[in-house]
């Protein structure tokens, strides 16, 4: 059995930073992912996107984001439990918890922390006939290297900020690359839609709208798809793709966790506003799998819930000791590993 300070469920951003505010405060962590990586969402689904308002960057890629996370917690030598998902709790005499997975790995902490992001998540797909046979053989629902595209002819359906964002991306390193919506009008920001009319008027990008996919031909490898394009007569477009990505989102599931007893509102968990404790004492949820009052669901929010969960669960942890928080340029880094980061000491001279 697996026993820490802190049990994490999910190791996007939001866990990885509290093992870093956990680690100020000499407070172990060991965290739970289903996926294979650490990172979460911005690993698995958008390694490649920029993200623009994390403080001190002005532009970072997820993927980096998380590099960069993983050296910032690598002093407090987390632990890792991947490929598995966080099934069952169960709340022992003395306050603890045992937290199992799917595969039957056992946990024991004093806190757990739901970190999980908006929950698992399974893509949207469209109603196509054969859709399961080529899925992996030419269908994907998410782009997690871009350089599998290649000069590749691919084929994107979608109307919002993904299929908008990654059609301009991907015109610079596919061969071809068509856009199809089915509506006129798009859902994503207007600077994006602005960027793939003029792409299109370049004759980088081919835009199919109205239109739909309404089937997928090939033996064992994708060959080509039928576009049908519904102006004032219905007209059957046969394109020959390597790739066809349907970004029609994807929705978030609680998955067990939501049959923990937790308070849950609208597939969210429910926290009060003071340390995003839940309504079971000793289990927290941070990021942007809580709700409240005022909520944003924003990266940056979740690592001040991150902050101030980890001094309530110190609290929890030892009710007789007062912390005294000092600032990291006063105190320094003290990792586990023996390492120690602090600023230089100001060297007191006599005047003569």
């Amino acid at each position: 059995m697996i026993q820490t300070d802190i049990l994490i469920i999910g190791a996007g951003p939001t866990g990885l930073f509290a093992v870093f505010e956990a680690g100020l405060l000499q407070l172990k962590c060991h965290l739970i992912d289903a996926l294979p990586q650490p990172g979460g969402q911005c690993a698995e689904i958008y390694p490649k996107k920029p993200i623009y308002d994390i403080p001190g960057f002005p532009e970072v890629l997820a993927g980096d984001l998380v590099e960069n996370l993983m050296k910032q917690i690598e002093p407090f030598q987390p632990g890792f439990t991947l490929g598995e998902r966080a099934d069952t709790i169960e709340k022992l005499d003395d306050g603890t918890f045992i937290v199992t997975t799917n595969k039957g790995t056992q946990h024991k902490a004093p806190i757990v922390a739901i970190a999980g992001g908006l929950g698992s998540f399974e893509p949207r797909k469209p109603l196509l006939e054969n859709l399961g046979k080529f899925e992996d053989n030419g269908v994907a629902y998410m782009i997690k290297d871009p350089e599998v595209y290649r000069d590749k002819k691919v084929v994107i359906a979608g109307g919002g900020d993904s299929a908008l964002d990654w059609s301009i991306f991907l015109a610079d390193v596919a061969s071809e690359v068509t856009l199809v919506h089915r509506r006129n009008e798009f859902r994503g920001a207007l600077d994006s839609v602005e960027k793939v009319q003029q792409l299109k008027n370049k004759g980088k990008i081919n835009l199919i709208t109205p239109g739909e996919i309404v089937a997928l031909h090939g033996e064992a490898q994708l060959e080509s798809v039928l576009v049908r394009k519904k102006t004032t007569a219905v007209e059957d477009i046969k394109l020959e793709v390597d790739h066809f990505i349907p970004l029609f989102g994807l929705s978030p599931k609680l998955g067990p966790i939501g049959d923990w007893g937790l308070e849950i509102e609208k597939n969210a968990i429910k926290v009060n506003t003071f340390d995003y404790q839940t309504n079971v004492p000793g289990i927290y949820a941070i990021g942007d799998i809580n709700t409240y009052p005022g909520k944003l669901k924003l990266i940056l929010c979740g690592f001040h819930e991150a902050t101030l969960m980890c001094q309530s669960a110190y609290q929890r942890i030892f009710p007789d000791k007062k912390y005294v928080m000092k600032y990291t340029t006063v105190g320094g880094v003290s990792g586990f590993d023996g390492s120690k980061k602090e600023a230089p000491k100001a060297v007191v001279k006599a005047i003569e």
